[in-house]
């Protein structure tokens, strides 16, 4: 609205002083004053072409939300900064308070490195401590300033991984450094001078150690750290723990970058040592906390140190200006206790990615990728397990080429490292599927499931031209040479492959909805009955797959006499298979029996004023619509199969007793594999929950009104258990 142009009672302002005519400016001050005066709460001055639109790419001056030049209470500049004395190097006069400071400054950097692994900025995390900035300036400070030239090396380090693996999309500002010097000519020497240090003060500490044991009252031979003999055991014990993680997280960083994996068992060392010395820093915090000054202590929910002490040498707004041109990120820092069990979980799925077997096989690889997954990683465990791992320079582990992985994964070894089987148009392109579906399961699951839709186009397109290629060799080479037999088997096998793999990310795209919470319980119905068909044409692929790989393991030398008992042994149902049988009959069992709820009790029926269920289908499996996954599947289908079901019928075949028979074998099959058997005993519990709960409904009845049922996933992440309650 615009202002009330009302005069008030006060004189009319002075007439502006005069502007040079050479000068495009005029003053403004009594426009604002008049405004100022006469605006109400709420009220809003603005010219004719003011619109909306226009007011949510506007900024909003002395706002402190939106413009960073309000904020008075930081430095315009690091020299004002420093010039003020909010860094002082040595920290402090006093030695025993300098060493209580500077471990409040490691602690405190801990925290801010944590925070910017989260999606921060490096500007309002780490790069908030000054001494970082004018590293020169702790050169006489050896304990500082190796502290921070090895932070700052492996930022650097992580930089170059996330911005090379571009796993940081969702987290878009990780990987912008403003112009801060995030490297320097002496960094390389940056371990030969932490190692220099942490022998220092691992001399003294064996030293202090000697003088317990001697009741010496003075060490001979070593300077102290600080004044207080009796304290210098801990504060040794202190720095080094904070030492030596930063000495062993940068091994981590630098082996997982190593090319081909040979770097893993290594780093897996380092992880373990990380680990070790996280303790240790947490042990320490009692004796930090009893020796600083108790009136300056925050809480533990919003401290940055062990001793709850705010550290010296910070300045949060200092680089609010070298952002880019938006409103600042209002940042709230990790505490230094979240920053422990932050680094702990970073570091344990680290280990994760360094005890990947380096497995050639494309099904173990994205069998080894989604399990990953489960332990929700952050971005930068995702980052070095794509870069340094899975994809490098567009070959699996940066050895094996994607056709040669296609090649495996069609029981093809004779064609492996064949020109002309790598040249294949269909070959490249599907290798190239396969690199960006690595790197797609590689981001966090909204980014995942929205890039595995949009591959599912292209997965299905090269799926439709091989059928039609295919077809069209098969009138050409009718009447053909054993030759040209054998690549008419590569190219059926291939078609198959790819549907396989079509229909395993369009089965990963719509569970991947549960874990985003996409669907309401009025839709789980019609999720579970698209998933039903998904998985029964995935079957259906897998196993002429697995056909196809048996066929071409008897025509490679098998005798004659051994045929029938080959044939009948590689007829059986594969595990594999038998396990998405089970997934099968779940997803049937649980559309069904939400389509006979709805049918004889009209429960999990939302209408909405919004949308109908015809375009909440639409717009659940649009992509896949797209994709024609499967074909002639819609609404319609969808409806037409769940009219029909009813409880009775649900009870006389029921899809969740069936599933207690295959398991028995599926155990034996998977005894050595934990995991396996984990998601076994998961299909159990959902399967036998919901076979009692039928029973319930099909005793009482499922229209009678006293009758609640709900959906809970309290036993597996995707495949709800039905709760019955009575009123």
């Amino acid at each position: 609205m615009e202002a009330s142009s009302s005069s008030t009672s006060s004189p009319p302002p002075p007439p502006p002083p005069s502007i040079p005519a050479s000068s495009a400016w005029a003053d403004a001050s009594p426009l604002l004053d008049a405004a100022c005066r006469d605006l109400q709460d709420g009220e809003l001055i603005h010219g004719e072409n003011f619109s909306l639109f226009g007011a949510m790419s506007a900024l909003e001056i002395m706002d402190p939300k939106m413009d960073c030049g309000i904020e008075k209470s930081g430095y315009y500049s690091i020299d004002e900064a420093i010039e003020d004395g909010i860094a002082p190097v040595p920290l402090s006069l006093d030695r025993t308070l300098d060493i209580q400071r500077t471990l409040d400054v490691m602690d405190h950097l801990f925290s801010c490195e944590a925070t910017w692994h989260k999606g921060h900025t490096l500007a309002q995390t780490v790069f908030t401590c000054i001494y970082l900035m004018r590293m020169e300036r702790t050169s006489s400070h050896a304990i500082l300033n190796s502290f921070c030239r090895i932070l700052r090396a492996t930022c650097y380090a992580v930089v170059s991984v996330v911005s090379t693996a571009r796993t940081h999309e969702e987290e878009d500002l990780f990987t912008m450094s403003f112009g801060l010097p995030l490297r320097d000519e002496g960094d390389e020497k940056c371990l030969s001078i932490l190692n220099s240090v942490e022998e220092t003060i691992a001399r003294q500490l064996r030293a202090c150690k000697a003088q317990a044991l001697s009741r010496k009252k003075t060490l001979e031979g070593l300077e102290s750290l600080q004044d207080n003999p009796d304290l210098e055991e801990d504060y040794c014990r202190a720095l080094l723990c904070r030492l030596r993680f930063r000495k062993h997280f940068y091994h981590v960083v630098t082996c997982l970058r190593k090319p081909h994996g040979r770097g893993l068992e290594l780093a897996r060392k380092h992880v373990a040592s990380c680990l070790t010395e996280l303790s240790l820093m947490l042990n320490s915090r009692d004796f930090l906390r009893s020796q600083s000054n108790n009136t300056q202590q925050q809480g533990d929910e919003i401290c940055t140190t062990a001793s709850g002490v705010r550290p010296v040498g910070f300045d949060a707004s200092l680089n609010s200006r070298l952002l880019s041109p938006a409103p600042p990120r209002a940042v709230k820092l990790l505490s230094w206790s979240d920053a422990i069990r932050y680094f702990e979980k970073l570091l344990r799925d680290l280990d994760i990615v360094c005890s990947s077997p380096l497995d050639p096989v494309l099904e173990n690889v994205l069998h080894f990728v989604v399990q990953f997954q489960k332990s929700v990683p952050d971005l930068v465990p995702r980052a070095f397990l794509q870069q340094t791992l899975l994809v490098q320079d567009g070959k699996l582990y940066g050895r094996d080429l994607s056709c040669d992985v296609i090649s495996r994964a069609l029981s093809l070894p004779d064609i492996i490292g064949d020109k002309e089987f790598q040249m294949n148009e269909f070959v490249v392109q599907l290798g190239q599927l396969v690199i960006n579906l690595l790197k797609i399961l590689c981001t966090n699951t909204a980014w995942q499931r929205r890039k595995l839709g949009k591959s599912l186009q292209d997965w299905s397109t090269i799926s439709i031209q091989l059928e039609f290629a295919l077809k069209r060799e098969f009138g050409e080479t009718r009447n053909v040479l054993l030759h040209e037999n054998m690549c008419m088997r590569v190219s059926k096998q291939l078609l198959v492959w790819t549907q396989e793999h079509t229909y395993w990310v369009a089965y990963r795209f719509l569970i991947l909805g549960f874990e985003l919470d996409l669907y309401s319980p009025s839709e789980y119905c019609m999720v579970y009955w698209y998933m039903y068909v998904v998985l029964m044409k995935l079957i259906e692929q897998m196993q002429l797959r697995i056909l196809a790989s048996n066929e071409n393991s008897r025509r490679k030398g098998k005798k004659k006499k051994d045929h029938s008992k080959d044939s009948s042994r590689d007829t059986a149902f594969p595990s594999s298979c038998l396990l998405l049988q089970c997934y099968v009959l779940l997803s049937e069992g649980l559309s069904m029996m939400l389509a006979a709820l709805r049918n004889e009790s009209n429960s999990f029926q939302l209408p909405s004023i919004f949308n109908s269920e015809q375009e909440r289908f639409i717009q659940h499996f649009d992509l896949l619509q797209k994709a024609r996954l499967p074909e002639h599947i819609t609404y319609y289908s969808f409806r037409e199969s769940a009219s029909h079901a009813s409880i009775a019928d649900l009870t006389k075949y029921n899809f969740f007793k069936e599933i207690h028979k295959i398991t028995p074998s599926l155990r034996g099959s998977f005894a050595s594999e934990p995991e396996k058997l984990a998601e076994i005993r998961q299909i159990e519990q959902v399967a036998e929950h919901n076979r009692i709960a039928l029973n319930i409904i099909s005793q009482v009845g499922a229209g009678d009104p006293s009758l609640r049922v709900s959906f809970e996933f309290t036993h597996h992440p995707h495949f709800a258990v039905a709760v019955v309650k009575r009123s």
